[in-house]
């Protein structure tokens, strides 16, 4: 039996004692609302560095929402990262996609508004980019993020999640430079299993993490 993470706050703690080590110069840290942001905010706080946030949506398959086939990250323009195997599995097309998307994408342009007023992401070129989320389960979310942020030019892109399966690990290391996972257990069920406290993260303590950073 593993322990569990007391909550959020804890496990971006015990990240950012994983991190330090790595000697990363000018970090951004970058959260995926809403779950990242707590894990993110300690995790900033502890290297002292820049927070900020990447807006990604998940487009579910079409008889199993929780099931990601792509996800749209956004930006000028919008991207789309697809996983093609999922889409063939559950019958999702090109079609499905796209409207999926734009409807998506619109709950992005909301939470830029809520959560950052309309403020621009932070310049990455010649700094090192940090994503955190309070874990990954099937890693197309992240995926998404993940080539969105390089084509911004870090010099050094390092993922950094408290707990992920090992196959999801091992594939996603291949599109970052670093890779901090603080646990991998090999019978993965859901990341809420992984903390004591998962209480569902709100808009309010999104912004209030937020300001009280700033």
């Amino acid at each position: 039996m593993f322990d569990a993470f007391a909550d959020r706050a804890e496990a971006g703690r015990l990240l950012a004692a994983a991190l330090r080590p790595l000697q990363l110069e000018h970090p951004v840290v970058i959260a995926l609302p809403r779950g990242g942001v707590p894990v993110a905010a300690e995790v900033a706080r502890e290297l002292q560095a820049p927070l900020d946030l990447i807006l990604v949506r998940k487009i579910g398959a079409p008889t199993q929402p929780e099931l990601a086939v792509a996800a749209i990250v956004d930006g000028e323009p919008p991207q789309i990262v697809r996983d093609a195997t999922t889409m063939a599995m559950t019958g999702a097309d090109e079609a499905y996609v796209q409207r999926v998307a734009a409807e998506e994408q619109r709950e992005n342009l909301r939470r830029r508004q809520a959560y950052l007023h309309g403020r621009a992401p932070l310049p990455l070129a010649g700094r090192t980019a940090i994503l955190v989320d309070d874990g990954i389960a099937t890693g197309t979310t992240v995926r998404a993020a993940l080539a969105a942020l390089r084509q911004r030019g870090p010099a050094r892109l390092v993922l950094a999640v408290p707990v992920a399966p090992p196959d999801t690990v091992a594939a996603l290391r291949g599109a970052v430079d670093e890779l901090v996972c603080l646990r991998q257990p090999g019978f993965f069920h859901a990341v809420g299993v992984h903390y004591a406290d998962f209480h569902q993260v709100e808009d309010r303590e999104v912004v209030d993490a937020l300001d009280a950073y700033r």
